[in-house]
């Protein structure tokens, strides 16, 4: 199974789906998905899930954004059914998102017509641009400080509130994560949708999706280098397992992980 460029999107396609992921990654390391988010996507293709990861350039107009996405999504699926790589059944189509595009599946989900099985939404952040952009608080030109994302924070707030469509959603959150803002999306969407949505906290940091499994081999003979070796594998190949399982069980809920 190898990615395919496709649309400007990064495809996997397993021998025998069994439905369809369309993954939006964070504000800049969305860029290249395929590469950033290698270890976790590949897994989950495994699994018998088609992955279609969209790369996007983040700019101020997040709606702009999201809208792109989508159309670039749907692109991509009329190509694959014409293709005849969907199969001929009905395969469920599920968004996942981390950090920002967690907000694109939530303005995806809110202001299109789409249809979704559910949506799992990792690390969610809505920072305003002054947190978001590291130092722009310092700077004091006029034109710069009146700077803000479209949608603004607490309008995509309002938006979540007021028009989001898809009721079944997995809210993920790490333990050691400090830009994290999943407690403020959770009691919107619970409020909407109260039997449908479950949060789940893990071990781990805002950084644990993009981590690869490190593949430490000891020497001949067992050093105190293998042994901090060992130990960094084990840490973070625990976190990232983690969230695997966790993606998997919910999307699979019969599935023994």
């Amino acid at each position: 199974m190898e990615w395919q460029e496709i649309s400007g999107s990064s495809v996997l396609v397993p021998r025998y789906p069994m439905a369809i992921i369309h993954f939006l990654g964070g504000a800049f390391v969305g860029t290249a998905p395929n590469f950033t988010y290698r270890w976790l996507l590949e897994q989950l293709a495994k699994e018998g899930y088609i992955i279609i990861a969209t790369p996007f350039v983040n700019t101020f107009d997040h709606l702009a954004i999201a809208r792109n996405v989508l159309n670039r999504f749907e692109s991509i699926l009329d190509r694959l059914q014409a293709q005849n790589l969907l199969g001929q059944g009905y395969l469920p189509i599920y968004g996942i998102g981390h950090s920002m595009g967690c907000k694109l599946h939530l303005l995806i989900g809110s202001l299109f017509s789409v249809e979704r099985s559910g949506n799992i939404l990792i690390s969610f952040n809505n920072y305003p641009v002054k947190k978001a952009i590291p130092f722009l608080d310092k700077v004091e030109i006029e034109d710069v400080l009146n700077l803000e994302f479209t949608p603004s924070p607490d309008e995509t707030k309002i938006i979540i509130e007021k028009d989001y469509e898809i009721r079944r959603n997995l809210l993920v959150k790490f333990t050691q994560d400090t830009i994290d803002e999943t407690m403020v999306l959770s009691p919107i969407l619970k409020e909407k949708y109260p039997n449908f949505v479950a949060l789940q906290s893990l071990s781990g940091n805002h950084l644990t999706p993009l981590v690869q499994e490190i593949n430490w081999q000891p020497g001949e003979v067992f050093t105190p280098l293998d042994a901090v070796g060992q130990w960094v594998k084990q840490n973070f190949s625990r976190d990232l397992y983690g969230l695997k399982d966790e993606i998997l069980r919910w999307l699979n809920p019969g599935r023994i992980v």
